[in-house]
């Protein structure tokens, strides 16, 4: 399923999410595409380099924020910023753009973390000195709370070739489904250039993502105009 549009435009221009593509995009092509090989080893997250099992080219209190802006290959940068988006501008505008901008980070750091935890508890040492790339982890997070801030929207929907409109509840819901089985079978195969995909990192994203805007919704901190959620927890 791929989205087209959820059908709610920004109230204000969305400043941080356009500026957030842009930077996704400038590295791809000023900084990666003329040595993507080399600008993958070089500026992705590598596990191993929490515990000191290897000597990775980046400290990893450095490289998990320089492998939110790194992409594996085309597809891979443009289905990502695709999603941001389209989800992103709703939820930089109920957080405010500082907010949004906090949340963003976090919740890729979050991401990364989840996965890098997951390799150490199941994985092989291998598996830890794979290196790790994308910015899907952190629009997980925004797609977990764009789930909780507009669960009625209508996400416009390519199936197949035919476009239909599914509420977000359910394409979110579906998203994260998949993503929890998939993490569940197999996530540890992943290889840099598109490889593979590191699923419990879109997992936890997502889970962070959930968390922060019910507390937030239901703590009074933001309101949107189409929240069911919200309103259940204010009563």
């Amino acid at each position: 399923m791929l989205p087209l549009s959820d059908g709610i435009p920004a109230r204000r221009f969305p400043l941080v999410n356009v500026a957030l593509i842009a930077a996704n995009l400038a590295v791809w092509i000023l900084y990666e595409l003329p040595h993507l090989n080399g600008s993958v080893a070089h500026a992705s997250f590598y596990p191993c380099s929490v515990d000191g099992s290897c000597h990775a080219p980046l400290p990893w209190a450095i490289s998990w924020i320089t492998a939110m802006f790194m992409h594996g290959s085309w597809d891979h940068i443009l289905g990502n910023m695709l999603f941001l988006a389209i989800f992103g501008k709703n939820v930089e505008d109920a957080l405010g753009r500082l907010g949004y901008l906090a949340f963003y980070f976090a919740g890729g750091f979050v991401a990364m973390m989840t996965q890098t935890a997951m390799t150490f508890l199941s994985g092989n040492a291998a598996s830890t000195h794979v290196p790790n790339l994308g910015a899907s982890g952190a629009i997980a997070a925004v797609l977990g709370a764009y789930f909780v801030l507009y669960p009625n929207s209508r996400i416009l929907t390519l199936v197949a070739i035919f476009p239909i409109r599914i509420p977000a509840w359910y394409f979110l819901g579906a998203w994260f489904l998949y993503q929890f089985v998939e993490a569940n079978f197999g996530f540890f195969d992943a290889k840099a250039n598109g490889g593979g995909v590191a699923f419990f990192a879109h997992v936890g994203g997502f889970i962070f993502g959930f968390v922060v805007a019910r507390l937030l919704l239901s703590g009074g901190r933001i309101t949107t105009s189409e929240n069911p959620w919200g309103a259940r927890a204010a009563a």
